[in-house]
Order: C-alpha cells, then structure tokens, then sequence
C-alpha cells in the first residue's frame, strides 16, 4: 500500500509513509527515525529515533518491521540495507546488504520481496533463505504488488522490455510495455501475462486474497481490474480525462471498492459488483454509472471513448460556468452534449468489448483534498465506511463514503503529525540502483512476532 510520494510541497523531515496489509496502520519514516500508528482511531503506537529511514514496511499488525535507511545517513544505516527489526522486543533479526539502493519491500506471512531497479529478490520469511531472483526491467519506482494472502501467494511486477539492441528484442516484440508478469510465490514461476495497457505501467495492487489485480498505465486516465491468475478483465474505470501521476491503488477487505490516488486533488474511489470472487465475473457486470466530477476523454489506447449521459460533480459544474456566457461557450457545450448523446446511441449497438471502450464506467464516489498537488497514499477501512488518505504534507485525513448512493466523500477527521516524535508521510523518491546481493545476517528467528496492543 506504500507509493513514492516526493512532491515540492512534501515536508522536509518526511521520508516515507506507508499503510499495512489491512490499513489498520501506518508506518512512518522520517530523518529522525520511524514510528508506528493505529489508523482507528489514528494515534501514535511505538517510535524509535534511530536514523533516517527511507523504507518502514509491516507485517499485518505484528512487531515484526521492515527498515531502509538513506544515503546521508551514519554506515549503520544504508540504503543498501535492509532491517528486519522486532519492535516489540527491540532487536535486530536480520539484516540483508545489497551492493545499491533498495527500491522497495513487500511482506506477507509467507514471503519477503525486495525490489531492485532491475533484480526482485524473494525470501521465505520464516528462516530468511533466498529462494529467487527475477531479472527486470529498470524499474525506479518499484513498481509491484505482493498478495497479502499467503495462499494463494502472487506476485504483479511490469512484464521486462528488451532494449532495442537486445539480441532477443526481436522474439519479444508481441510484448508491450503496458503487460504486467503474475508470479507465483510458491512455485517460484510465471502463471500468466495480463496485457494491462498499451503505455508502461504506473501502478499495481492487488487484493486481500490474491484474486484480483488493478492496474494503471503512465498516462493515468483508465483503471482496470482482472483476475488472477486467469488474467480475465473484469472492470474497466474512467479516472478522467487529462493524464494524470496514479500514486496509489488500494482494495478493501472484501474487494467491493477500489481507491485511486493522483497528483489532482481527487481521490476517487469504484464499485466493483457485489460476490465478484475474481476468477469468474463477467467484465461488465456489476459497473456503476458516472458520478465522476471528471470530464470524458479518451482511453489510455487511444480508442474513442464516452460516457453514454452527462458528466457531473463539482468539476464539470465549474467547467460549465466558466464555458457559459458567449455564443462559442453555447457551441461547445452543445457540442459535447451531442457527442455524448452520440457515444451513448452508438454504444448500445456495439457488442460487449468494443462497447465498453465507448461507456467505461466512472467513480462511485470521490473525495476533494484541501490542497491541490499533493501525493498520498490511500486505504478503505476495514470496520468502518471510511477511506484514509495520508499526504505529502503531513496530514491523515478520514473521510466517510455513503455506500448507498457515493457522491462526494464528507471529511471526519483530519490529525497533523509532522513533528519530529510522530511524522506524516511522504514515501521518498529513492535513488536508481543496480543489481547485486551477498551477505546477509540472521541474528534471531522470525517467529518472534507479537501483536500490537
């Protein structure tokens, strides 16, 4: 649930921020140290000052915490080391050293994933013995997402590209930038390629129980759900129409709703049909009509798309306002009017796939950040009708959501804890690396792993 998140108006003590597995919690990294907090109601768990960290990652609610630290920082604390710490008995259970900057770290109760600019390492958790490296495409942002089952157990990464040099550029060329890889965890194998989008991948997740996948291209205007590991599509989502940075993509527990965050202000949140399991939904089953404030545009392949009624919400009623008074304000808004109602006649004569091109289906809901330009991550509480968003600037704010009729989110809660005892959020851009791994460290067994209380 953790995304890169350095923006200008990011605060300069914040490192990096992450929720967990459940979004019970957050995880905070500032130049300082790192702590931990509950999320409902949010406040501050465990802190520790032991050095900047670039990378605070946990399993579930347990004290067993992953640690990466940064590159103007003491040599006990590198950005090629990784720390696996019990924060519960404050020790050190293994450290692993790379030769360059780790990129990112998943964790679920079965595997722990590194993730290099070209190299994905994967452990088994329970004794810390390398299992496989996967060779990738330079991949700065880390971008891939571990299952947070451990059965089924699967991994999304962007499917690798070869250069146009490569010898073996030739046999890979039916591979676009846009496929993404499921690898299953298990087998240590490729199950299947899901070819997501045509442009490369900006963002991945997947759901509580491995079934489903979301995926977002660079360009940032359509969101699409599929199953794993049958690679099937089930939802296709309008984001909007201008491109957009997608920061963070995040399911709740039962996987009905699905949270997009940008670099707009809007984070806005899909419904997915009720009892979809993820293997056998039909693609179009279930999708909700437009709420979005975004306009309509054109999809993230280049095919003409629309909406199939008019575009709502605050944005399209300030966009009228600003296009009424003038006869090239009337021509235009009679013009889109008429292309919508020509999208949607059109669409209900085309068949299923080419159909859905014309009418993707917007938001459920969506909330409006106070400040425009910030990065954030995003979760769907778990007990509670609620989405949490945590930016760049130091904020977690709690929004709630009607799940009867969605429309606008209504602000609940809004905490600051940008200080140096308890810090918000801003993941770090970290530095590209290479590849490499040698030594690692077992201090102690994993299995000394305590629940928060």
């Amino acid at each position: 649930m953790s995304r890169s998140l350095a923006t200008p108006k990011a605060s300069s003590d914040l490192l990096s921020v992450s929720f967990n597995q459940d979004g019970s919690c957050v995880s905070i990294g500032t130049r300082k140290g790192y702590s931990i907090a509950n999320a409902e109601p949010f406040g501050k768990v465990y802190s520790r000052d032991d050095g900047p960290c670039s990378i605070v990652e946990m399993l579930f609610c347990t004290s067993l915490v992953a640690l990466v630290g940064t590159a103007d920082s003491q040599p006990s604390s590198s950005p090629r080391k990784l720390k696996i710490v019990n924060t519960k008995r404050q020790s050190t259970i293994c450290e692993l050293v790379f030769p360059t900057t780790v990129l990112g770290v998943k964790l679920n109760r079965r595997r722990l994933v590194v993730i290099l600019e070209e190299e994905i390492y994967i452990y088994d958790i329970s004794n810390m013995k390398l299992l496989h490296t996967i060779e990738t495409s330079p991949n700065p942002h880390a971008i891939c997402a571990l299952s947070p089952s451990s059965d089924p157990c699967y991994l999304a990464y962007p499917s690798p590209v070869p250069s146009p040099n490569s010898p073996f550029s030739q046999g890979a060329s039916q591979h676009s930038p846009g496929d993404v890889l499921i690898f299953d965890l298990v087998t240590l194998s490729v199950t299947n390629i899901i070819q997501a989008h045509k442009t490369p991948i900006s963002s991945l997740a997947l759901n509580s129980t491995g079934t489903m996948l979301a995926t977002a291209s660079d360009k940032g205007t359509v969101i699409r759900v599929f199953s794993v590991p049958g690679a099937q599509k089930l939802f296709q989502f309008r984001r909007g129409s201008y491109p957009a940075r997608i920061y963070n993509i995040s399911f709740n527990a039962v996987s009905s709703l699905l949270c997009v965050s940008s670099d707009t202000e809007t984070v806005h949140v899909f419904k997915l049909a009720q009892g979809t399991k993820g293997a056998g939904a039909s693609s179009n089953k279930g999708l909700v009509p437009p709420t979005s404030p975004s306009l309509d545009g054109s999809s993230d392949t280049g095919s003409p798309t629309g909406n199939g009624r008019g575009a709502g919400g605050y944005e399209a009623f300030i966009d009228d306002k600003k296009k009424s008074g003038g006869l090239s304000g009337s021509i235009r808004k009679r013009s889109l009017a008429l292309g919508r109602n020509m999208a949607g006649s059109v669409g209900g004569y085309l068949p299923k796939p080419m159909a859905e091109m014309w009418e993707p289906s917007r938001d459920f809901a969506f909330l409006k950040l106070p400040t425009p330009g910030v990065s954030s991550v995003v979760a769907v509480s778990s007990t509670t009708p609620q989405v949490m968003v945590v930016t760049s600037e130091g904020y977690f704010y709690s929004y709630n959501i009607d799940l009867e009729n969605g429309g606008e989110c209504t602000m609940m809660k809004r905490n600051f804890a940008a200080t140096s005892q308890s810090t918000l959020f801003s993941r770090a851009t970290i530095p590209p690396m290479r590849r490499g791994h040698r030594r690692w460290e077992i201090k102690s067994l994993l299995s000394l792993i305590f629940v928060f209380t």
